[in-house]
């Protein structure tokens, strides 16, 4: 589909293109558009039907938005901002260069600067900067009918009418009611008797990641946004707490291989950038590192007196440091699940205690036949190793799983205790093991 779209707008085939395009939903345009140089881009975005152009246009990733944004006039832009849902310009907004935006929404509609100011007010992150104002709301005195007749002439701009939110005079939230409770009902029935009451709810200032654990502990499409005096403001629907869960996820990720998280797409992100959001993290692990040769700098003599025992020193810390990036990463995802918090800590050091011992042994029973069938060293020699290695894995898996733990105790991100600091740690830990294990049965 996506070489016959390309040759149809190259071979200037126009009206070929727009028959073929209004047979594809608006998702599936927006994937061919991000599959597209980036010419053919604006072409194929300037042929789209104005009706299908908005829709499509919140499909795609932001920086193919920034592409056609920049590329478009200022009247155009304002066009496509003023078709987008509040929440989503908002989040355009506030990744475009100050004069772009000061330009875009100096032709837009007084009602789309209004929500999109209302959005940016809120603190980065917040419950607030990601609901949409795009929301069917019914007054709790009016009748079915009258409510009807408001979802008619109002529904074509609300960005979900499953769920009608219900207010008072005060704009107070005080229920909700479905759309098809309402088609059921009679019409001189009051909304207040179907309404049903509300079982959670959003504060504005709440954090998103908190939001998005609400999200899928009840199992919901959408929920209200209240701020402090109980005023319903807003909603938050499902697509924007996939992009949370996605956007966090992401964050997790690159925490755990030592990077500063970036909100930027990677091709958007330039060299300098790149290397800012690495380097820290390599400067401290470097000299966190140093440790690791203070140790065999300590233990010079027996190294040179017994040179068998560097042989295996890679080993024993590749191995340790394997066994608590296993057990961190189980935990840290499984307090970004909920399913583990600090109460269960005892739990937790407890089962991976047991395995850490299951795996030890294992390991070193296997490690022990390989030392004497075919590297051929002493019984003495191979008992070393391999006693040290055992309690390396018994430490690293303690390690990685009570780190997390503790991390989130104090409102650290537990990402931040991954791989990389797991794998520093149980390094020095396994030589001073390892050497002093050494010491006492060879006698140095």
């Amino acid at each position: 589909m996506k070489k016959y779209i390309e040759s149809l707008i190259e071979e200037k085939k126009y009206s070929e293109f727009k028959e073929e395009i209004i047979k594809l939903e608006e998702a599936d345009i927006a994937e061919i558009l991000e599959n597209l140089e980036e010419e053919h881009l604006i072409t194929f975005f300037r042929l789209l039907p104005k009706n299908i152009a908005a829709e499509t246009f919140s499909f795609l990733g932001l920086h193919y938005q920034q592409t056609i944004i920049t590329s478009l006039t200022d009247r155009e832009a304002a066009t496509i901002i003023d078709d987008m849902y509040a929440d989503d310009a908002t989040d355009l907004m506030e990744e475009m260069p100050a004069n772009v935006v000061q330009k875009i929404l100096a032709n837009t509609t007084p009602e789309t600067r209004r929500d999109i100011n209302l959005l940016l007010k809120y603190p980065e992150d917040s419950a607030g900067s990601i609901m949409t104002v795009e929301f069917m709301d019914i007054k709790d005195f009016v009748t079915v009918k009258e409510a009807i007749k408001r979802i008619k002439r109002e529904a074509i701009d609300k960005e979900t009418i499953d769920f009608c939110y219900v207010i008072d005079k005060e704009r107070q939230l005080v229920g909700t009611v479905p759309l098809k409770h309402i088609i059921l009902a009679n019409d001189d029935t009051k909304i207040q008797d179907i309404m049903e009451s509300i079982p959670h709810f959003i504060k504005t200032l709440d954090d998103q990641e908190e939001v998005a654990k609400m999200f899928k502990k009840y199992d919901v499409t959408s929920m209200p946004v209240v701020d402090s005096e109980n005023r319903l403001v807003g909603i938050i629907t499902i697509d924007d707490i996939i992009d949370i869960m996605e956007a966090e996820t992401t964050e997790d990720i690159e925490k755990m291989a030592a990077i500063v998280p970036t909100e930027k797409p990677y091709l958007n992100l330039g060299i300098w950038d790149i290397y800012k959001s690495r380097m820290p993290w390599l400067l401290f692990l470097m000299i966190s590192a140093t440790f690791t040769g203070a140790i065999i700098a300590n233990y010079e003599a027996a190294l040179a007196s017994y040179a068998t025992l560097t042989v295996f020193i890679p080993m024993i810390m590749g191995t340790g440091g394997n066994a608590g990036g296993q057990s961190s990463v189980t935990i840290i995802r499984a307090l970004s699940l909920n399913e583990v918090k600090f109460k269960d800590s005892i739990k937790v050091l407890l089962k991976e205690l047991s395995v850490g011992i299951i795996c030890g042994l294992t390991l070193a029973i296997c490690n022990f036949v390989k030392l004497l069938i075919f590297d051929k060293i002493s019984i003495l020699f191979a008992s070393i190793v391999c006693i040290a290695l055992f309690l390396t894995v018994l430490l690293a898996k303690i390690i990685g799983a009570i780190l997390p733990i503790l991390a989130d105790k104090i409102h650290l991100d537990p990402a931040v205790m991954a791989n990389p600091i797991i794998t520093t740690i149980v390094d020095a830990l396994s030589l001073l093991v390892y050497f002093q294990i050494a010491s006492t049965l060879l006698g140095i």
